[in-house]
């Protein structure tokens, strides 16, 4: 595990944790934060969370943020390690908080924030960071999936660069002319470990499925998704329009990196190419995902999650650093210097309403964010089934599969890890 910077900003030598009953003039919080810096040339997180604890403390002296980053591939393990030793952070913010807040670790969302900035998240947001019709997951940032295309290529194609497919019939013509001028990767489907159960969510909501129903169950092995990987198989990966190399080995880093290279002609992608693509020279457009038959009513939605761990009793330190933490000016400056989307609908009007910086360009993608489908991260058992997607998946995608049938395995053993998240009460 490589861990990143860590730092309690303005700690003094005398300074000393305490609980809130005003036994210690000091309270130092703990807060693990992801590394967000990896994937762009913005700089480490701990530079933003230093900058943000520094001006806290200007009005909060009594409370000291001791900060530490962790790379986004290690910090749900090992804020995990930590609460299993006994020694959870304060706050974190990772990917997952459904088993903690099953096992009774965490302060409740309106434990710690007034109604006012509870109702100011954007529902699809507030929606997802519940477990059992309870919010425990703050949303801190948020990206989500469009169609990316590269409008040089389009043009050299014969394609209007400023009509996008909308349906997969015109995804498969607009990939099979890519083909036809030598594009390497007309349409790059990274299935790859750790990249496909985002991109398989994305092929399933355009295809009219999903990961749940309404009741939150899983839906895996509906007849939609296996008719829409499927369709992936014989349309795109059978024929050679999503490269040589099998989608089930292809990482979104590697299908980003040969976009920004040019030598990607579509993908589904968030706002973090953007700036790849800008840097590649790269001139781009993006669209709703291609449906079945239509442009598709929803898409993936990705978030980080803030939360507040119970084991040291600071809940009222906590509840005065998340407020300032989601002022509109907070959130938004973390999100536009990351390329990602503000989780509240204050901080999302601002960012629009900016007359220079990221809003115009994201103004599509913070558009699509209310009706966005989330992973059910609320669930127990989506980190046991997420890798079970991840590792399975791909093999949808193989010449000859049998698609219901993988499908069908997956749906079994996500319903046996679905178990584990049922109340013992």
């Amino acid at each position: 595990m490589t861990a990143g910077l860590t730092g309690a900003v303005g700690l003094s030598a005398t300074a000393c944790g305490g609980d809130d009953s005003g036994s210690s003039s000091e309270t130092v919080l703990k807060l693990v934060a992801a590394e967000a810096g990896e994937a762009s040339d913005t700089g480490s997180t701990q530079r933003y969370w230093n900058e943000l604890v520094a001006d806290f403390r200007l009005e909060h002296p009594e409370i000291i943020i001791d900060v530490t980053t962790l790379r986004w591939q290690d910090a749900n393990a090992e804020v995990a390690r930590m609460v299993a030793e006994g020694d959870a952070p304060d706050i974190a913010q990772i990917g997952a908080f459904a088993d903690f807040a099953s096992a009774g670790k965490l302060y409740k969302a309106d434990e710690l924030l007034p109604i006012s900035q509870l109702a100011d998240f954007i529902p699809s947001l507030a929606i997802a960071g519940e477990m059992r019709r309870v919010q425990y997951g703050m949303p801190f940032a948020a990206r989500i999936g469009r169609l990316f295309y590269n409008k040089d290529l389009f043009e050299d194609a014969g394609l209007d660069p400023d009509v996008p497919p909308e349906t997969w019939e015109e995804l498969l013509e607009a990939a099979t002319a890519l083909r036809t001028t030598g594009v390497p990767v007309p349409f790059a489907l990274p299935l790859g470990h750790d990249d496909a159960a985002g991109e398989a969510l994305m092929w399933m909501l355009a295809g009219g499925g999903g990961l749940t129903d309404n009741t939150g169950g899983y839906t895996l092995n509906s007849p939609m998704n296996a008719s829409t990987f499927n369709w992936l198989r014989d349309e795109l990966v059978t024929p050679g329009l999503t490269g040589d190399r099998p989608p089930g080995s292809t990482t979104r880093q590697q299908a980003y990196s040969g976009f920004a290279e040019g030598t990607v002609g579509m993908l589904f992608a968030d706002p973090v190419l953007m700036r790849q693509s800008d840097r590649g020279g790269v001139s781009y457009g993006t669209a709703e995902l291609p449906g079945s038959a239509a442009p598709s009513t929803s898409t993936l939605g990705e978030a980080s999650w803030l939360m507040a761990f119970n084991q040291r009793g600071h809940r009222e330190a906590i509840g005065t650093f998340l407020k300032y933490v989601f002022t509109a000016e907070n959130v938004n400056t973390f999100a536009e210097r990351w390329e990602l989307l503000p989780v509240t609908t204050p901080a999302s009007q601002a960012m629009q309403d900016q007359e220079e910086g990221q809003g115009e360009r994201l103004t599509p993608f913070l558009d699509a964010l209310p009706t966005a489908t989330f992973f059910p991260v609320g669930k127990v058992s989506w980190s046991r089934v997420s890798t079970l997607v991840a590792q399975g998946i791909g093999a949808t995608l193989e010449p000859n599969s049998n698609v219901p049938g993988i499908l069908a395995d997956l749906q079994e053993q996500a319903e046996t890890a679905d178990l584990g998240e049922q109340p013992t009460s």
